[in-house]
This record gives C-alpha cells, structure tokens and sequence, in this order.
C-alpha cells in the first residue's frame, strides 16, 4: 500500500476574517456551533483513512494548538497521528514562512522520515467534503506527477480565482491567476468531456488549492527559493511536468471573508444544507465537550442549530446557530445570528461580582434583540440591547466593543455590550 502524508497548512494572519481572528489563527476559527475550520480537512483525512496528517502552523497558533492537543489522539496500534510542525528558526532557516510552499519545504527534513510515496497538500480553511482515496486513485491511475483538486466556477467567479486550461483528458495545460473580469478567458472554458452541471452556463475550472505531488516530484518543485504553490510553483510545473486536474462536482466554499463564513454558518441550519454535517459515514470530527444536552424553558426555535450545554429560556430564536455552553435568557431574540458559545460557565459567585461590578454575564440578556450578527466566544450581550434591528446598510469599520466587516455586525470574543445598547 503507498505511503501517503497529508500536509495541511495552517494559514496566515487571516486579515479578511478579522476580528474572528484577532487572537487565533482563521483554522481555529469555531464553526457550525460545535466545530473548529480546521476539523474539515482532518476530517477528510481520516474518513480517507489518510491518518498521518501534519499542521503546519505560525500565526496566533496558540488556540489551534490546544484544540489539536485535546481533539486527535489515536491509539497506539493505528500508526496515525495529526502532528503540529510550527513555524522555527533552523541553522538553514533563520526566517518564518513566507509562503504555502516555503512552509512545506522548511519541512521536508521531517516528512522524509516517513519515507513516503505521495503527498497531499491541503488548506486548513475550507469547507467541503471529499474522498481523497478517490482523488489519490485517479491520480495514480493518470499517471500524473501532479494532480489539482478542480471545481466549476461561472465567469463572473471566476476573476477571483487561480483559473486551470484542461484537455478533456484532463491534463492541465496553462494557469491563469485572478483573470479579472474584464479579460477574455473564453479558451479556458472546461472541456465540454468533462461531467459538470452545466446549468449555469459556461464553467471554468478554479484551483481548490488541493494538491497531490508524486514525493520525487514535490522536493524536485521545491528545490528553489519560490515561495508560493499557487502563483509559482504550479505554473512553472504545467510546462514542464504532467499535471492533471481532478473534477469536484460536490460543495466547496472558500470560507475566507466574514459574509462568506457567516453564510455558510447559517446555512448549516436549512431544511435542505449544502453541506450535511448529518452524514454519519463521513463524520466531521472535533473535540469531545463531555456536556450536558442543551435545555429549551418555553422556547421557540426555527430552522436553527443548537450545541451542547446550552440553556435557553423564553427566547425566540430563527436561522441562527447556537454555540456551546450558551445562555439565552428570557425574552431574548436572535434572528440570522451566528453564536459561538462560551469556553466556560460562570458560577454563582462569579454572577454576583459580575452584578457589582455593572457588567451583563456572559451570553445573551433579558429582552436582548440580535439580528444579522456574528457574537464570538464568550461575550456578553446586556439586558434589553438591540443590535441590527434596523436592516439599515452599515459603514464597515471598527466601533467600540464591535466591528462591522461585510456589512455584518461582529461582537469580538470576550467583548462586553453594556445593557440598552443599540446597534
């Protein structure tokens, strides 16, 4: 059986995402009430059977680190392991990394050990889901050295992606980053061979960043000072070596902006959910919370999601997802609003200082009212607050104790919104 490694990069500073990544890397990011972004790809992995999996991480790490810690752990007999290779200063390497593949070289020396025949280079910051056990068959089976993991994009997307020109064997011939809207792509249309939806019209072929490199091939690609694999070492790979694109017809979604990730939250919550976190032969993994089931006092809910050890009394709440250990109190309304929880409980005595001091609890008051909104972990949302009830368009920008990126209202973690506050 071949020897495969799966490299999974950590990201960057996650710019787009802030202020969700203000004091954690866009992987640790919590997603769907319950999850860390990073559980997909290794969810992937391990339902490939693919269990020898790195994290190549190094900006504001400290978070997706003990998320890993606490969340993979195999046993002893499987020869798997989900291992965290931060970014270090070496006698040959003095600087960070500096790009996707100057992470993945600065690595080499440790992957080698494994002595492995493939490697498949994954983002940590997607969502999909799909059988890499398939994508490493065809690519095989192709004969290619390099295999790109390929979705369908309309023309109008396709200017803010890496854009792939592909024989209907295939074979990937030219790469084209970011077109822009206004330049004629019209060769780079997907071969009509190709079994693609086509309702939307004409496709073109976007880079999902999923790559699978013949080992050789990899550390012959890396042998220089390029720094990035989508607008360096790929390109310069398609003239010389035999690339192959693999079709993916099912859900992806580059979750990489605040509209892009609030909406693939919400969407999480619909009657019929682009991506099913219901699939039980393709489970997404995370770590085990150990809390009690989530307890409804005379509530409303509609079309939303829940985590555990949430309690919620007397609310109202629509199209939203509530994190883990969240408390609503009564007369409380959340509509279209992405909650993430809470890391911890207060106690009693913690809520009597809290009293005190004048500052709301952690979670959501009385009579609160929150529309179209991100609340990050551990906030605290006073009495009677009424964030986003106006539907009115919002300047973006940074305000006190919130921000608002995409148009969307986003209460940072650990932020505190004073009771009667209006947004």
């Amino acid at each position: 059986m071949a020897q495969v490694l799966s490299v999974i990069l950590g990201g960057g500073k996650g710019t787009r995402l802030f202020p969700l990544t203000q004091t954690r890397s866009k992987p640790a990011v919590p997603f769907g009430g319950k999850y860390r972004i990073i559980d997909i790809p290794i969810s992937n992995c391990i339902n490939a059977d693919l269990k020898q999996i790195y994290i190549l991480t190094q900006f504001n790490s400290a978070s997706l680190h003990i998320h890993l810690a606490h969340t993979y752990i195999f046993d002893h007999f499987s020869n798997g392991f989900v291992e965290i290779l931060a970014a270090e200063q070496t006698l040959e390497h003095t600087s960070w990394f500096e790009g996707t593949a100057d992470a993945v070289r600065k690595n080499l020396n440790h992957f080698k050990n494994s002595n492995p025949d493939y490697y498949i280079i994954l983002s940590g910051d997607q969502l999909y889901r799909m059988d890499l056990q398939d994508m490493l068959k065809k690519h095989q089976e192709s004969n290619a050295e390099i295999s790109i993991a390929c979705t369908a994009v309309s023309r109008e997307d396709a200017s803010d992606f890496g854009i792939l020109k592909a024989t209907k064997t295939n074979q990937i011939t030219e790469f084209l980053e970011k077109p822009g809207p206004k330049r004629d792509i019209t060769d780079f249309k997907a071969p009509e061979e190709m079994k693609m939806d086509r309702k939307k019209g004409d496709l073109y072929l976007a880079s999902m960043g999923i790559y699978i490199f013949n080992a050789k091939t990899l550390e012959e690609c890396l042998d220089n000072e390029w720094t990035d694999f989508g607008k360096e070492i790929i390109p310069e790979s398609i003239a010389k070596l035999r690339v192959n694109a693999y079709p993916f017809e099912g859900y992806w979604e580059d979750i990489g902006t605040i509209r892009s990730f609030y909406e693939a939250n919400l969407n999480l919550a619909n009657i019929k959910p682009e991506f099913d976190i219901y699939d039980e032969a393709k489970p997404i993994y995370t770590k085990m919370y150990n809390l009690p089931p989530s307890k409804m006092n005379f509530s409303s809910m509609n079309q939303s999601l829940a985590a555990e050890g949430c309690i919620v009394t007397n609310a109202s709440i629509t199209s939203s997802i509530v994190g883990v250990r969240t408390i609503i109190e009564s007369g409380a309304s959340l509509n279209g609003v992405v909650c993430m929880g809470a890391d911890f409980y207060e106690s009693d005595v913690q809520k009597l200082a809290n009293n005190d001091a004048r500052i709301p609890n952690v979670g959501i008051g009385k009579g609160a009212i929150v529309k179209s909104a991100i609340i990050d972990k551990n906030a605290r949302i006073g009495e009677g607050c009424r964030i986003g009830i106006d539907n009115i368009l919002r300047n973006d920008g940074a305000y006190e104790n919130y921000h608002i990126v995409d148009g969307i209202i986003v209460v940072p973690k650990n932020a505190t919104l004073f009771p009667g506050t209006v947004i």
